[in-house]
């Protein structure tokens, strides 16, 4: 196929070539009406390119097939057999994915380190999930994905469980080994759905783990927007073999998503596979010399454990992905969250990601040398200045198994039934009846239907105190808990 071609792009530089007046959405009229005052911070080709796809981009017939032709050139870049662009962000895909494999009351093998948007599509969606429990490091307090033992274990266990779903890169950048898994799946005649958020760059060099689809997974999802070069909520399902149907799994994305795409994101999904196929393995190969030139620079640092390869080789992962510079600083006597916090009010950086224990940086095909030394001398500060930085009262962490909390009832029952508020002292041993996600990086500690125990509101009660944002509880002080109502 001709890679050159960005049929998206092509259309939206037509439609302002011909200078079409349009009267339907957006309301703005391509910026006609926007405020000034908004144009003067977002630029006026924000507006200009918010097209919609309809007697926009394309006919009301979409005669053109411009969608049809960027997806099919996607699939084509990375070896799928089919592609479908999604606007609404991978929260939205693995919902749609989930809905294309088992539906309510069925059952679906889930990683339970899983982001909190697939326990929300286990609620929506009304399946019945199979936990199966990641790999626990306790010395770094860390999940890594599942291995092809425990998914084999968990499917005969549960014969009539649909299909198992996969988080892999984890944030951390931790990868499963998917090859092992899809075989397990497919011995059992079951699909692989892979959640690879964190993988969209993956087809596009050799020196990166492995692409879902080249290891025999049956649907993969990106969000091109983490590691690629596409905006905010651009995402990819990526579908081969005949396990999944195309139509059914278009049809749940019709069920789910939005009738009002953004022309922003397809184009932008549009002009990064053209770059990928063209320039990616040019580009990413100086990213990951760039990311080894940082783990090298920040493994002399007092203080700091910057991991690597040896989460390979001591067994707790299949790979692991060297663009993500992972860095424990409980050495420095602080928590990974309030490093972040010094950075951005101190260095004016903003860490990819954090927790109690450590703090991360993606390195990606859009850094150079500034970014790259930014970074370096901005931690180099992190580490001279933590002795000044306030301490504060430790979080409790569990030990690992503490974390496998019994399923007691659906989550979907769990979240929609009858539900109270309870003192957090009073919740121990009672049904949550909510999810509870200290956000970055959003894994729910406690998911609906689970029994709360004494270690998690002992650590979940000395993370607010230390600083945890948990956004999705109904009380974020976590003095109270909601809790399924006794009858």
């Amino acid at each position: 196929m001709d890679h050159s071609r960005v049929p998206v792009l092509e259309a939206l530089q037509e439609f302002r070539r011909r200078g079409d007046v349009v009267y339907g959405p957006p309301g703005h009229k391509q910026g006609r009406g926007a405020d000034p005052r908004v144009v003067d911070i977002l630029g006026p080709d924000v507006f200009r390119s918010d097209v919609l796809s309809l007697n926009g981009l394309d006919d009301r017939r979409q005669s053109q097939g411009v969608l049809e032709q960027a997806q099919e050139l996607m699939a084509d870049a990375v070896g799928a057999d089919h592609a479908f662009f999604s606007t609404c962000g991978s929260s939205l895909s693995v919902k749609t994915a989930m809905l294309a494999v088992a539906g309510p009351g069925e059952k679906l093998l889930l990683s339970r380190n899983a982001h909190k948007s697939v326990i929300a599509a286990v609620i929506i969606n009304g399946v019945e999930p199979v936990w199966v429990h990641p790999k626990f490091d306790g010395e770094r307090h860390m999940a890594h994905p599942p291995e092809a033992d425990d998914v084999r274990d968990r499917l005969r266990e549960h014969p009539d469980a649909k299909g198992m779903l996969l988080i892999t890169p984890t944030d951390w950048g931790t990868c499963a080994d998917v090859r092992a898994v899809a075989d397990v799946c497919h011995a059992a005649d079951v699909p692989l759905i892979v959640d690879e958020a964190w993988g969209a760059h993956l087809p596009f060099h050799p020196g990166l783990p492995v692409w879902g689809m080249n290891a025999g997974a049956d649907l993969v999802l990106t969000s091109v927007h983490k590691m690629g070069g596409a905006i905010e909520q651009s995402s990819v399902f990526h579908l081969q073999g005949d396990r999944i149907s195309p139509v059914v799994l278009k049809q749940r994305e019709d069920l789910l998503g939005t009738t009002s795409a953004s022309s922003l994101v397809y184009a932008t999904l549009d002009g990064w596979r053209r770059q990928m196929v063209e320039q990616g393995h040019d580009l990413l190969d100086a990213a990951l010399h760039r990311a080894e030139r940082v783990r090298a620079r920040l493994r002399e640092l007092p203080g700091l454990r910057v991991m690597g390869g040896e989460i390979i080789d001591e067994g707790l992962a299949a790979e692991f992905d060297p663009l993500k510079i992972v860095v424990d600083v409980r050495g420095l006597g602080i928590s990974g969250m309030q490093a972040t916090e010094w950075l951005r009010t101190n260095c004016h950086i903003d860490m990819g990601g954090s927790d109690t224990c450590r703090i991360s940086a993606s390195i990606t095909h859009s850094d150079d040398e500034l970014t790259e030394k930014l970074l370096v001398e901005s931690v180099r500060s992190l580490v001279e200045r933590a002795d000044g930085i306030e301490r504060r009262p430790a979080v409790h962490l569990p030990e690992p198994r503490a974390l496998e909390l019994e399923q007691a009832v659906l989550p979907r029952d769990a979240f929609f039934g009858p539900a109270e508020q309870v003192p957090a002292e009073r919740a121990v041993g009672r049904i949550a009846a909510e999810m509870l996600s200290p956000y970055p990086p959003g894994v729910p500690v406690v998911a609906p239907g689970e029994v709360i125990t004494a270690e998690i509101v002992d650590y979940l009660r000395s993370g607010i105190a230390h600083g945890f944002l948990v956004p999705d509880a109904a009380d974020s002080s976590l003095d109270t808990f909601r809790v399924v109502a006794r009858p």
